[in-house]
């Protein structure tokens, strides 16, 4: 009885997870209510969005009625920008839902940053206010919501995006818009991918709303396969090298040699990695075993030669949404727009605002004013420029999306310039189209160390933890300590290479032994994830880990 009532109770210090024994049970039961349901498609796609509401209450509490609005707003602004007949109905339309939509992300994510920054300006002592908590505590006649702080609602950004998308395809006139309500609040809600993602675009999902349910052999085997793979990446990977190691290092990088320091990164692109693909691969089993296939969202991305194929294989629906709503939308790598200058301009904003250095917005109408006269007395120059700040635009907007402060945004630069200077690089590199295994072990090498730099500014609590952790591995390293630091961590370091090796194993090997556990009859694979899931959880870290992407 105890394990039911944690099920049905809202706990905001553990929230229901994949990785936690509550939400199997949770699962078996309502697996068991649609073995009921599964046939009829309206009942099907009800009782898969109660499930799902449910979920998110669980995960997130009252916020549930916040994706309740975004669904409900979603549906009917869909219709009718499809039934407008005039393109300036649409646009506003299509307007007005951006504006809500990206209106309530930027409250719950940035509110305390633009406070900060104008009391800051103005020398006032302005004390944020959360009114929709205070609204809640007024409709509710009781004080369930704290008002002095806002909390981000778990994967407010995923379902966010996803609504937008939505909403753009529609007025594109790439969907129609869905019929039913109940249909597209499963949409909306489906729980495995709803608070971490795969970002879902209507135009992969919705036909499989309407298709009757199979679920063959060789789907059942991949949907085990994909959430053992998952606990394992998350539970036996990820969880123990944060509490054993990395937490420990970045807690206080001054406290550590640059040796540590350097490993605790190179730790965490492991963590970051196992900790986010192992909740994508959890999702998409269940996804499977409810008869739905949801996109993926990594492949190998720490095998990748540049840093433009490695944002092509990590968190790739993210990637794609970015590339179709904001990069090509800017003119991509053709031409520069307008908006590109107006987006610009509100980074420029952002980072004079966190940075508190106003004349930098000053510097920047000067060199743009440079830019001009220059593109027009050599006009092949305005190609170049302009698609460099189409690139370097969306992935600055992708850092700010994490954040508004200057490690998110630092992060995002600097991926923007490794994509801007591979982009000239490989139009002169002389090793481009090579095969060679030294040149490919070097070029691998090469872009998992940048990849792992810049996730300083992505692990660390603020700019003066990031500059601690630069400043220990390049002034004071101490290579000397390296050996007895590998042996008092002898069982982190021994996962932390087991993992990689298994991550840089070849694609031949990795499918041999998804192909032989598929190829198993249902009573071996059952014994073997039996046994798996029970090994799994012993090795679980007492230490509850929360998943990464819960904060964004």
């Amino acid at each position: 009885m105890e394990r039911l009532k944690d099920i049905f109770n809202f706990t905001p210090d553990f929230p229901l997870t994949f990785v936690q024994l509550n939400f199997w049970l949770f699962f078996v039961i309502i697996y068991t209510g649609y073995c009921i349901v599964y046939r009829r498609f309206t009942m099907r796609s009800l009782y898969l969005m109660l499930v799902s509401l449910f979920f998110y209450y669980k995960t997130a509490g009252f916020f549930v009625f916040i994706l309740l609005f975004s669904t409900i707003n979603e549906y009917y602004i869909g219709h009718w920008i499809y039934q407008a007949k005039q393109p300036w109905n649409k646009k506003l339309l299509l307007a007005y839902t951006l504006i809500i939509n990206l209106g309530i992300l930027a409250w719950f994510k940035y509110a305390y940053f633009f406070t900060d920054s104008y009391n800051h300006m103005f020398n006032t002592n302005y004390q944020l206010v959360n009114a929709l908590a205070q609204w809640g505590n007024g409709f509710f006649e009781h004080n369930y919501f704290s008002i002095d702080r806002i909390i981000l609602p778990a994967g407010i950004s995923f379902f966010t995006f996803q609504s937008i998308s939505y909403a753009l395809d529609v007025y594109c006139n790439e969907v129609k818009p869905v019929n039913s309500i109940i249909d597209f609040g499963f949409f909306i809600c489906f729980f495995p991918q709803l608070v971490a993602g795969p970002i879902v675009r209507a135009k992969e999902f919705l036909p499989q709303i309407r298709k009757s349910y199979t679920l063959t052999n060789e789907q059942f085997g991949f949907a085990l396969y994909m959430i053992i793979k998952g606990l394992v990446k998350k539970i036996v990977i990820g969880d123990y090298l944060a509490v054993n190691f990395i937490d420990r290092v970045m807690q206080d990088p001054a406290h550590f040699s640059g040796f540590e320091n350097m490993m605790a990164m190179f730790a965490y692109s492991l963590q970051v990695y196992c900790d986010f693909s192992g909740y994508t691969d959890i999702a998409i089993g269940i996804a499977l075993l409810l008869g739905f296939q949801l996109p993926q969202n990594f492949n190998s991305p720490y095998k990748a030669k540049n840093v433009g194929e490695f944002w092509k294989r990590w968190h790739m629906t993210l990637s794609r949404f970015l590339k179709d709503y904001l990069y090509i939308p800017l003119g991509g790598n053709r031409k520069g727009t307008a908006a590109s200058y107006i987006c610009l301009a509100i980074i420029l904003i952002f980072v004079t605002l966190m940075t508190k250095i106003y004349y930098l917005f000053f510097i920047f109408i000067m060199l743009s004013a440079v830019t001009i006269i220059i593109a027009r007395v050599f006009p092949g120059f305005r190609k170049f420029v302009n698609t460099d700040i189409n690139l370097m635009v969306t992935m600055v907007i992708g850092g700010l999306w994490h954040g508004a402060n200057v490690n998110f945004l630092m992060w995002g630069a600097l991926n923007g310039i490794g994509l801007v200077i591979y982009k000239y690089w490989r139009t002169i590199s002389p090793y481009e189209e090579s095969n060679s295994r030294v040149v490919t072990f070097w070029k691998i090498f090469f872009t998992f160390t940048f990849i792992t730099f810049t996730r300083i500014f992505f692990r660390t609590a603020d700019f003066e933890k990031a500059k601690q952790v630069i400043n220990q591995i390049f002034t004071d390293f101490h290579g000397e300590i390296a050996l007895n630091v590998l042996i008092a961590y002898k069982m982190v370091f021994g996962i932390m290479l087991a993992g990689y090796l298994i991550h840089w194993l070849s694609s031949s090997v990795k499918d041999g032994i998804e192909g032989w556990f598929i190829s198993q009859n249902i009573p071996v694979k059952v014994a073997i994830s039996s046994v798996a899931g029970f090994l799994i959880y012993q090795s679980a870290s007492s230490q509850f880990v929360p998943f990464i992407y819960f904060s964004f």
